[in-house]
């Protein structure tokens, strides 16, 4: 069974329009610090589960594009690479602590704000939504999935 997952880029590093002109339309997730997220990668997310492609820390963030898993978590490169800014001194080739999945575009869609987003009763519970949460991956519930893709037209 298909999961599914809201997944948080930054636009000045990596946007929907920078994913749409990739080779494939793909890209690995990179870069990701946080314990929890990691481990929806690692342990969780499967090829072909969907991703809703959010825009965070920018004018107007929220969901910019429909994607999907397409490669299994493998090491995040960057972990590696001293002097990056996602070098963690800690991680060993032998031993990675953080992982990347690839995600790939299904196709890009209107802006769907944060704000707008919360204007949907049926949206109230969704994990993003929530006060405090700074995570950059969150599983999203097969409800709000289909309250979203058909907002966006699926």
């Amino acid at each position: 069974m298909a999961r599914y997952w809201l997944m948080k880029s930054e636009p000045s590093d990596v946007s929907i329009d920078d994913l749409a002109g990739f080779p494939n339309q793909t890209v690995d997730w990179y870069g990701v610090r946080n314990y929890q997220a990691r481990n929806f990668m690692r342990d969780q997310m499967k090829v072909g589960d969907g991703v809703l492609f959010y825009h965070s820390n920018c004018d107007e963030p929220g969901i910019v594009g429909i994607c999907e898993v397409s490669q299994l978590a493998y090491p995040d490169k960057f972990q590696f690479v001293e002097g990056h800014k996602y070098f963690d001194p800690k991680s060993t080739p032998e031993n990675p602590r953080w992982v990347n999945v690839d995600v790939k575009l299904v196709r890009k869609t209107r802006l769907l704000s944060l704000k707008e987003m919360r204007e949907i009763p049926e949206l109230a519970n969704m994990r993003t939504l929530q006060k405090g949460n700074r995570l950059s991956i969150t599983p999203v519930d097969p409800k709000e999935w289909a309250v979203i893709t058909t907002l966006l037209g699926s």
